[in-house]
């Protein structure tokens, strides 16, 4: 039991989740918690059911792929006495552990809370890990670093009330430059630098974008915003998206259908409208809040040659760069699958401790990112990193394939995502050697249509689907041409065209690069030359590899498998909902009023009223749902309570219940108001546990189930 660790080294708000995972590990072990009631707990604890049963993904939270030599070696550590001994970095920067038991999970937050790392918020409907990209702070082309704002936005985010039970997870990118690194043009929020003719900092903002099965454009909000305004317009519009986003239909609950529904202006009303509630209309944010860490001083490796002097030529083209800090070189790692071995990660940690700056980066694209290597220590690096395995050349080229885990563990997966791409890269490096620095063409692949291998955002994408033929199904995949950000920054989504056998994905590439060697314009851009084209010229191009009259044996195989290929797809659990009583949704509105007091008295005003808003709207759902009315957006919740209940006079008010609740718009967060209101919420929820005792005692004290369904605001 994690009771019994020593918890000098762990913070007070690690040390209260752990606990409290591990209760409510205990709970649910006893019965005394649902399966589905834990489940969305956990997830926003980091721990996410596997594809196989009994074991679990563990998913690290770490803030734009930031790390130093001590954590890489402390998640070395813990991944080899409780996972795999493996370390799966993904495209959101994270690591992820795997086949984690469940009753270990408390134990491996403990041992990284140690060296400041947590799992906190890692998954399910919450702010997920903020990204950027890995070159910040050093990257030639910026305008400043954008690490500290990254910094300061996750631990604002953190833990804050707005945004722990959202109807779906939300996505925050900060790019250092218009060159859009960090792919800010398919998240919920997107920041590009910005400065004013003044030179006073801020960021270009671009809103609602995403990728999945529908996937969008971020839609600009501004073209400077200060950077003391960023993190207030978050927080306004986090609280738009908790009270007004979608929570019925999972597929329409992201951020980006919200703003298509409303349309911007409507938003950005509602966003000013919050803006009195904010418990900081203003956050400067210094920027030096992270320090940039620099290399040892003149320490020199031994003097080496190259062990491969062909590939050290081609990784000094592809893999190395030199920093805005002129003299310093930062060095790419391609890894491929994203997956590296505990061994091997403590000895790239202990190489960063003596020869690189103390500033780990995971990148977007499942790579790593080491900085402030010396010219002179360059051949001696790459010789051990040879050793390694992780010195290839083509970082972020078409050489360095981007895959999610597909079928190998994912419960979403509908064909094997992994095997493909170790194949892709075969074909790549075998057959066409010269396309080693091919920068401009990315391929990107998906175990199913959700889009956690970025596929929409490729030039060459793939996701996971299947071919019927009669009672036979094949694996297929979905190709899909055209997105990812061009030369000018701009972001596009790809089109899908034609759904291909998997074993003849090999063959859609080779076509495609053949074709594009002969159509091309001299120097035209990938999708400029497909757009060009257009869709209906690739998808005759293609049509031939889709005829699965002409299937041979091993097409209804799925890579990695020697077996007739069996669709099985399971449940995600990122947005996971419940099937309850509403008595615990009572209990949970109970639980708010706790949290709710707790911060008042550490004069925490806006947080506690935020926590009584949310209990407000708990309180009324729950007495909604003992009424089977279905419970969807919270303000839709606001007008059926008045609709049902106050008008009905059920509930014996004469107050306008949304008007009534929603002073929270009207008021500035002092102490006077948080008082008054959290202690308004108290007495709210004391009448309608009045009311539900009055229901139940005419049900001969049944308490009613609700269905999944109904259950979702």
């Amino acid at each position: 039991m994690t009771t019994s660790l020593d918890w000098t080294n762990i913070k007070i708000e690690d040390q209260r989740d752990i606990l409290e995972l591990e209760r409510r590990i205990e709970a649910y072990r006893t019965g005394k918690e649902s399966d589905e009631r834990f489940r969305l707990y956990r997830l926003t604890r980091g721990v996410y059911g596997q594809r196989q049963l009994g074991v679990q993904m563990f998913r690290i939270k770490i803030p734009y792929g930031r790390l130093t030599a001590e954590q890489l070696i402390r998640i070395a550590d813990v991944s080899e006495q409780y996972a795999t001994g493996n370390l799966h970095i993904t495209t959101r920067q994270d690591i992820q552990l795997h086949y984690v038991k469940l009753d270990d999970a408390p134990k491996v937050w403990a041992a990284l809370a140690e060296k400041e790392v947590t799992a906190r918020e890692a998954c399910g409907n919450t702010v997920r890990n903020i990204t950027a990209s890995a070159k910040a702070g050093i990257d030639p082309n910026e305008l400043f670093d954008v690490s500290p704002y990254v910094q300061a936005t996750f631990e604002y985010l953190l833990r804050n009330p707005i945004c722990q039970e959202m109807g779906r997870k939300i996505k925050i990118a900060f790019s250092s430059s218009d060159v859009d690194s960090a792919y800010t043009y398919f998240h919920d929020f997107g920041f590009i630098p910005r400065l004013n003719e003044q030179g006073e900092r801020g960021f270009k903002v671009v809103i609602g974008g995403g990728l999945g099965a529908v996937s969008m454009v971020a839609t600009t909000m501004y073209e400077f915003l200060p950077q003391d305004q960023i993190i207030p317009f978050m927080e306004a519009s986090l609280r738009v998206f908790d009270r007004y986003g979608e929570r019925e239909k999972r597929m329409k609950a992201r951020m980006k259908f919200l703003i298509q529904k409303m349309g911007v202006e409507e938003f950005m009303t509602l966003v000013k409208e919050e803006w009195k509630a904010l418990k900081n209309k203003s956050y400067p944010i210094d920027p030096e809040y992270i320090v940039l860490n620099e290399a040892p001083i003149k320490r020199l490796a031994p003097v080496e040659a190259p062990l491969d002097e062909v590939k050290y030529q081609n990784w000094l083209m592809t893999n190395v760069f030199e920093q805005k800090q002129k003299g310093h070189y930062g060095v790419q790692l391609r890894v491929r699958l994203g997956d590296i071995k505990a061994p091997e990660a403590r000895q790239l940690a202990n190489l960063v401790k003596l020869y690189a700056a103390d500033d780990i980066r995971m990148t977007v694209n499942q790579g790593i990112l080491l900085k402030f290597i010396a010219k002179e220590n360059l051949p001696y690096l790459f010789n051990r990193l040879h050793e390694m395995d992780l010195a290839n050349p083509g970082f972020n080229t078409i050489n360095d394939i981007t895959a999610c885990p597909g079928t190998d563990t994912c419960a979403l997966g509908v064909t094997n995502s992994t095997a493909l791409a170790v194949n892709l890269e075969e074909v790549l490096r075998e057959e066409y050697p010269q396309l080693v620095d091919e920068s401009n063409i990315q391929i990107k692949i998906s175990g199913c249509m959700n889009s956690c291998g970025q596929h929409m955002a490729a030039n060459i994408g793939f996701h996971g689907s299947s071919i019927k033929k009669k009672a036979l199904v094949v694996p297929a995949m979905q190709v899909v041409i055209g997105g990812g950000v061009d030369t000018e920054g701009r972001g596009y989504v790809a089109e899908k065209i034609i759904k291909i056998p998997s074993k003849r994905i090999p063959n859609v590439v080779r076509t495609l690069l053949d074709d594009y060697e002969h159509q091309a314009k001299e120097g035209e851009y990938f999708n400029d030359y497909f757009y060009r084209l257009g869709k209906s010229y690739f998808y005759d191009l293609l049509k031939p590899l889709a005829d699965i009259e002409t299937l041979n044996p091993e097409d209804v195989f799925d890579w990695g498998q020697n077996h007739q290929y069996r669709q099985e797809i399971g449940v995600g659990e990122c947005a996971g909902v419940m099937l309850d009583v509403v008595g615990v949704i009572i209990g949970d509105a109970n639980e708010k009023i706790e949290k709710a007091q707790e911060t008042l008295a550490q004069s925490i005003f806006a947080d506690g009223i935020y926590h009584a808003y949310t209990a407000f709207v708990t309180g009324a759902k729950a007495l909604l749902l003992s009424k089977d009315v279905k419970c969807n957006t919270q303000k839709g919740i606001l007008n059926d309570f008045q609709k049902h209940y106050i008008e009905t006079g059920d509930f014996g008010w004469s107050e306008d219940f949304p008007n009534y609740v929603l002073r929270i718009n009207q008021h500035e967060p002092t102490a006077t108001f948080a008082a008054q209101y959290i202690q308004d919420a108290k007495d709210f929820i004391a009448q309608v546990i009045h009311i539900r005792k009055s229901q139940l005692s005419a049900a001969n004290g049944v308490d009613k189930e609700v269905i999944a369904d109904y259950y979702k605001a």
